[in-house]
């Protein structure tokens, strides 16, 4: 199970997370994954540097997770974050939920992404040509 939460600064694989909630019984797997994009409000981007408060920031995840897997009957829901520094394209953040149906699977992984960006304690930095700036993840 702690395997299902996790926030460090390895390569996130979406393949290794959804084998996480895979089980005989589900016959839905929803994802999402958020990548490091190439610009930002009009402004071109080189690379992201994430940091949180990582006791904080599990104990939400794990909060998200089980009232996701409650409200929505899930199988299983794990939600990973990198933190350090990334380049274009490489994965932020990977989130999987799984259930015996799919109707569930896709409110409950938005339901995820939404609420990690309005409540876990992470940041990132932006670095552009001109410059960089720190941006809280919460909207």
């Amino acid at each position: 199970m702690d395997d299902l939460i996790k926030l460090d600064n390895l390569p996130l694989r979406v393949e290794q997370v959804c084998d996480l909630v895979s089980a005989p019984e589900n016959g839905a797997i929803t994802t999402f994954t958020g990548t490091v994009r190439s610009s930002t409000g009009g402004r071109s981007v080189s690379g992201l540097d994430f940091e949180a408060y990582a006791p904080m920031a599990i104990s939400e995840m794990k909060k998200i997770a089980d009232y996701a897997r409650e409200k929505w009957n899930l199988s299983a829901v794990a939600i990973h974050h990198r933190t350090g520094k990334l380049n274009i394209g490489e994965i932020a953040v990977i989130i999987a939920v799984a259930a015996p149906h799919r109707a569930s699977t896709f409110e409950a992984c938005q339901y995820c992404i939404d609420r990690l960006k309005e409540t876990v304690p992470i940041w990132k930095k932006e670095y552009f040509s001109d410059g960089e700036v720190w941006v809280s993840a919460h909207p």
